[in-house]
């Protein structure tokens, strides 16, 4: 009986730790965060302003996608006449458009330029400049075609900054100043209306990153 005990109590503690684990990789257990500076790293710092609010565009970028995901916008994709939506709800391209329309940028106009200038690398049959920048792999062509592109590699740390954009195969995000014990930046970003937060330390558990850009 004693050793039934035992063994019972041993699958019960394997258990927990599983599901521990699987609470702790899907960030639903919050996971403990540094700063650039524990691992001897400066903070990327832009020289321009685009918006002239006197904070620096890389800075301006992580700001202001922090501020829009604090208002806490609900899952939804739909077509919305203007572009931005003004519901409250948004899908993982708003967190950048939000971003860069914080630092200054409209990216809404900027994609339409873009599209109009290299129509055969984005092959949209009929654009829609209401959509065409909330579409992932619309940003994917305008990034390479604007922004500098970094390393996708996750263990050069000193290439990875808050206010970064980081594409993937589906999805979009913003680069955190935040980091894990490794030195990998948290991701600010929408990925689903069962998401419990909006900033979570992700990058490691991917493997289908496609880009990783800065805007100059």
């Amino acid at each position: 009986m004693c050793r039934k005990k035992v063994i019972l109590s041993i699958l019960l503690l394997a258990g927990l730790a599983a599901v521990l684990a699987l609470l702790y990789r899907f960030n639903i257990i919050p996971h403990p965060s540094y700063d650039s500076a524990d691992f001897g790293l400066e903070p990327y710092v832009s020289p321009s302003d685009a918006d002239l609010d006197g904070v620096d565009d890389q800075t301006d970028l992580l700001k202001s996608a922090r501020a829009y995901l604090a208002t806490k916008p609900a899952y939804q994709s739909r077509y919305y006449e203007g572009g931005y939506p003004d519901d409250g709800c948004g899908v993982c391209t708003d967190v950048v458009a939000q971003a860069m329309l914080g630092a200054g940028y409209d990216l809404m106009e900027l994609v339409s330029e873009d599209i109009a200038l290299h129509p055969a690398d984005y092959d949209i049959d009929e654009p829609d400049p209401n959509i065409d920048f909330r579409r992932v792999r619309n940003l994917a062509v305008y990034f390479q075609h604007t922004a500098t592109a970094l390393s996708t590699d996750l263990e050069e740390i000193d290439q990875w900054q808050g206010g970064d954009i980081v594409i993937f195969r589906s999805h979009i995000g913003i680069v955190s100043d935040r980091r894990n014990a490794n030195g990998v930046p948290f991701l600010l970003h929408h990925a689903s209306p069962f998401q419990l937060r909006y900033e979570e330390d992700v990058l490691e558990n991917r493997d289908d990153i496609v880009g990783h850009y800065r805007i100059s």
